[in-house]
């Protein structure tokens, strides 16, 4: 026991999963590194020897220090513009409850609602639960069969070609706020690396995430489903940017998105997320369950950059640009 713990420690630590010739089987343990932390501390307390439990007490100490700093809430850049609530939700091939999705919307007020695997049938159902007077402007996927993705919004949205070729991006588009701003948005649904211990799924999968682009010049948001935690490293790579988790910066990086079943059994991994540019504050996450789905939708509220005058000639003082604001971003 002390031993496989040691193993997953070192295997956490050296980013086993970008090893191509071991990410088929590191990926899929390494999604479990916040439960064998606290699996590591109950052997240090249990094993008998003092070898043993002290083998078993280095490991959970290394394993904490991996994935304990997405349980402390990060630093935030001095963000001064506009509030925006976005909500983000896979909708398990449509299952999902209409109800509860247009409930969760209302309740929080959200200004933008990412879907993933979303069907005809689940679009209408949403359209029927009112989903379109709340937010009257959406964006989606053209799929013929199986499921899609969409962005829906309160302000008007603008559909724009993905920056990246990525399949995991499934639809991108520009958000104009009423304060003059606009924001980038893609709803994001990565290839799950699986069967487990496929080398070709977690190829597609590694592929799909690489692809993903980095921030623009304006504020950016991601969000969908990624299949991927921060104890990936192609999904820390992804961090590295210039994109932060919002989760992690609210403290709620541990707070887990799926579940094996769609019920109400705790769910495992935090596998969805919210990735914000570097210039926007994260104020709150929170992850909501729905009902006929694995996943839980997750909520953030999000404080964008404030908009500054152009300096130069008196003629361009009706133009504005984005405030570039910088700040010290913890990212997993």
């Amino acid at each position: 026991m002390a031993g496989t713990l040691a193993g997953w420690a070192a295997a956490r630590l050296a980013g086993a999963d970008r090893l191509r010739f071991a990410e088929a089987q590191a990926v899929p343990l390494l999604s479990f590194t916040p439960q064998a932390a606290a699996g590591a501390w109950i052997s240090a307390l249990l094993l008998r020897g003092a070898g043993p439990a002290a083998v078993a007490a280095a490991a959970a100490a290394a394993l904490t220090a991996a994935a304990g700093p997405r349980a402390v809430p990060g630093r935030q850049p001095p963000a001064a513009g506009p509030v925006l609530r976005v909500v983000t939700a896979n909708l398990l091939a449509g299952r999902a409850s209409a109800d509860a999705v247009t409930g969760l919307v209302r309740r929080t007020h959200a200004d933008v609602l990412f879907v993933q695997e979303l069907t005809s049938q689940a679009a209408g159902r949403l359209d029927r639960a009112g989903l379109g007077g709340l937010l009257p402007h959406r964006v989606t996927q053209p799929v013929l069969h199986g499921t899609g993705g969409s962005i829906y919004a309160r302000y008007p949205l603008c559909g724009r070609a993905p920056a990246a070729r990525s399949p995991a991006a499934r639809c991108t588009a520009r958000l104009e706020l009423p304060s003059g701003q606009s924001v980038e948005l893609a709803c994001i649904h990565a290839a799950p690396p699986k069967p487990p211990w496929s080398p070709g799924a977690t190829a597609r999968w590694r592929c799909q995430l690489a692809a993903l682009p980095a921030p623009g010049d304006g504020p950016c948001i991601l969000a969908g489903d990624f299949n991927a935690t921060l104890d990936h490293a192609q999904f820390r790579q992804l961090l590295r940017r210039g994109w932060a988790d919002a989760a992690s910066q609210a403290g709620h990086g541990l707070s887990p998105t799926w579940g094996p079943r769609p019920s109400r059994r705790p769910a495992l991994l935090a596998i969805d997320h919210v990735l914000t540019d570097g210039r926007c504050a994260v104020l709150a996450t929170v992850a909501c369950r729905l009902t006929g789905t694995d996943h839980r939708a997750l909520y953030a509220v999000l404080r964008l950059p404030a908009l500054m005058p152009l300096s130069g000639s008196a003629g361009s003082s009706g133009t504005t640009r984005h405030a570039v604001t910088t700040g010290s971003r913890r990212r997993g």
